[in-house]
């Protein structure tokens, strides 16, 4: 499957090794020789212990099922679940309290809060989408989208009285937080600038912005602004004045647009989002992600008939009110999410023939191609390199972690702590030890997320053995998840994130009902995060309207004093307790799950796409990645071992929902059917072996069996 190359004690793919020689060593100022070196001995060493790592999450969790089969006739005790947790030292002590010390991390990081993007490095043309997601258009997202309501919604022709309900919306958001000292800007029928200050006429007299501060500068000129620079809360909007713009026709002030910064920062992912299993993908995923280092990334593309290059947004230039140039960063700031430390990679091969650890290959690549940023700083303007960590389990695995970042800032000639960390709150032994995990990183850790959807799955696999679990649908309200989330903002707090460091939230999964995200998401502000996942840019332009409702360094501060949950509610485990299930509610989760994971490993394994709209069994589109297949896959798998279904009967219900996702994806020319020859179908025994194997898979992951069957695929 790959021709490697023989470089001191390693073989490397050759597409791999030319990649590196050719494209992200030149101009970083290390030899090839020097690389290689320090390369092949650091990693062999932290090979190693990555091994070590794994094995000690394998032993937890036998004595976490043994556990739980020995008492499996006795009444739950929470404080002997507790003690044994402590004695096999997967919980650990707390120690003193503490402040992180992170360094160098940009506004965007410390003092901006807004809407968190993340997309698949290996498509270009969506990464730059997302990374260009900075500054939006919000009457194209309140258009396009259900927030507005009307009979012309899905035509292609232009709807007036829709477009009227546009203008309404966003006027109504100037005069909620760029509010007028009298009158509306529904009433403006002029805008310029005098005295330097914000000056609007309406039909009976001229007026100013309340807070006069909110208003920073302007394009044009004074008298004939073509925009109107406004901030709060430390997030930019822009008014465009252009009488001749069409959408400026029923606007007395000539308003043809409001653009509002958006996605603040972008997570460009290597991990669950992705399909990446050999080292052309890995390549492709690290030469994107180069072009976005370097500030040449391109994407040439094809729509109705016309071609169109794609490449990375200017900054966008305006005067101050003193008449001095100014500029604001025009893109996201860009994350890099590296895999975990469970999936070894093909790319590159140990002295003992042995495939290297992906997480730590995906450190030292994409740190590499970070170097070129470092010099320019067109990205991290502190010249910082930010990589998010996934799938940590403890303490322990935080300090593995770090001990990676110290070797590739030794071999890369790094200052120490350039690296910083976002850790993925979404593993249970990370969230019961959160505080402690936090402690490892206290030098380089910028971000805290709650994953809870990769949480949920461990929360099933972990408790494996303690009884059949609740449904899906009412893990949601369960105890556990509402003391997790509340816990990752407390201990986020209490380490003195605020103002430093991002306290994050999940995704929104639904991309098509905005009008739902607008209703919910102002959730996540409230319980006190800085940022939050969204599932494309126009949603982070909607989503970025909550963060101008919310001061969320004012809500930090409401919540410091708030109590931690309770310790025991974290401890929950969400089994069934004495209700009956009936087989119409075993029959309807099951077809729910199977046609989840169906819908999303069938592109996976034939298509290689790792995250895209999967409609669920109602037909709606959810965002689906390897998170929301390991909830479904484990929960079927509990069910299983816990006799609520059997075999013959999932096998049955996967058949049956093979042909609905079949039919769902008949419009798609490169879809492979699985139906009726399922035995044919590498994706459809992919899906049954994450189901019929999942209790042995290791913390419930799906990466081992999707990438063994998407290279059987390929190859």
């Amino acid at each position: 499957m790959e021709n490697y190359v023989k470089i001191k004690n390693l073989s490397v793919s050759e597409h791999l090794f030319k990649f590196i020689n050719q494209e992200a060593l030149p101009g970083t100022g290390i030899s090839q020789s020097l690389f290689w070196k320090k390369f092949d001995e650091a990693t062999h060493n932290l090979a190693i212990k990555n091994r070590e790592i794994i094995q000690i999450r394998r032993k937890l969790q036998l004595e976490i099922d043994r556990w739980h089969l020995n008492n499996k006739d006795k009444k739950f005790n929470l404080k002997t679940y507790k003690k044994f947790l402590f004695d096999i030292g997967y919980l650990k002590k707390t120690g003193p309290n503490f402040k992180i010390k992170t360094k160098n991390l940009d506004d965007e990081i410390s003092k901006i809060a807004g809407p968190q993007l993340v997309v698949p490095i290996n498509n270009s043309r969506y990464v730059l989408n997302a990374v260009n997601a900075r500054y939006q258009s919000l009457y194209d997202s309140l258009y396009g989208t259900d927030v507005i309501e009307s009979e012309e919604s899905a035509s292609e022709r232009y709807d007036p009285e829709r477009g009227l309900e546009v203008i309404k919306f966003s006027k109504n958001f100037l005069d909620n937080h760029f509010t007028l000292r009298s009158g509306s800007w529904k009433n403006v029928n002029k805008i310029y600038i005098k005295n330097k200050k914000l000056t609007l006429d309406t039909y009976k007299k001229s007026t100013n912005l309340k807070i006069e501060d909110k208003f920073i500068g302007y394009r044009g000129s004074t008298e004939d602004p073509s925009a109107i620079i406004l901030k709060n809360n430390n997030l930019h909007v822009e008014i465009i004045i252009n009488p001749n713009a069409f959408s400026a026709k029923s606007d007395p002030a000539g308003i043809s647009d409001i653009i509002v910064e958006s996605a603040v920062t972008t997570i460009c992912d290597h991990e669950d989002s992705v399909a990446s299993v050999d080292a052309k993908d890995k390549v492709n995923g690290y030469r994107n992600w180069l072009g976005l280092m370097k500030g040449n990334l391109k994407a040439n593309f094809e729509k109705k008939g016309k071609n169109f290059v794609r490449k990375l947004n200017p900054d966008r230039k305006y005067i101050d009110k003193n008449g001095k140039e100014e500029r604001l960063f025009g893109r996201a700031l860009i994350l890099n999410r590296n895999t975990g430390h469970l999936m070894t990679n093909p790319s590159i091969l140990l002295k003992d023939g042995s495939e290297i650890p992906e997480g730590i290959m995906d450190a030292f690549i994409t740190s590499l191609c970070s170097l070129h940023d470092l010099k320019s700083k067109k990205n991290s303007k502190n010249g910082s390199i930010m990589i998010v960590k996934p799938k940590q389990h403890g303490p322990e695995e935080c300090e593995f972690t770090n001990t990676i970042f110290n070797k590739v800032e030794e071999v890369l000639g790094l200052e120490k702590f350039t690296i910083k960390c976002g850790i993925m709150d979404e593993e249970r032994r990370t969230s019961l030890n959160l505080k402690e995990c936090i402690r490892k990183l206290i030098d380089r850790v910028f971000f805290i997320n709650t994953g809870f959807l990769d949480r949920t799955g461990d929360e099933i696999h972990t408790s494996m053995e303690a009884g059949p679990m609740i449904k899906k649908s009412e893990m949601k309200q369960s105890k556990w998840i509402s003391a997790y989330e509340k816990n990752n903002v407390a201990i986020g707090l209490e380490c003195g994130f605020s103002g430093v460091a991002q306290i994050g939230k999940g995704m929104f999964a639904e991309p098509d009902n905005m009008s739902k995200m607008l209703k919910e998401k102002i959730n996540h502000l409230k319980s006190g995060a800085n940022c939050a996942w969204v599932p494309s840019p126009t949603a982070a332009a909607l989503h970025s309207l909550h963060y101008h409702e919310i001061n969320i360094f004012k809500k930090h501060k409401e919540l410091k004093g708030r109590k931690r949950p309770e310790f025991k509610d974290l401890l929950d485990i969400p089994t069934k307790k004495t209700e009956i299930i009936s087989d119409k509610e075993v029959r309807e989760e099951l077809s729910n799950s199977a046609q989840t994971i169906l819908g999303y490993v069938v592109r996976w394994i034939d298509q290689g796409i790792g995250c895209s709209k999967v409609p669920d069994i109602n037909g709606t589109n959810l965002m689906e990645d390897r998170a929301t297949l390991r909830i479904s896959s484990q929960l079927i798998a509990n069910w299983l071992h816990h006799g609520i279904c059997s075999r013959k009967q999932v096998l049955e219900i996967m058949k049956k929902m093979a042909k609905v996702v079949d039919n769902q994806n008949k419009n798609d020319k490169f879809y492979n059917n699985m139906h009726p020859e399922f035995d044919k179908s590498i994706a459809f025994k992919t899906a049954c072996e994450l189901v019929f194997q999942g209790k042995d898979q290791p913390s419930g992951y799906t990466e081992p069996l999707l990438h063994l069957n998407r290279l059987i695929k390929k190859y």
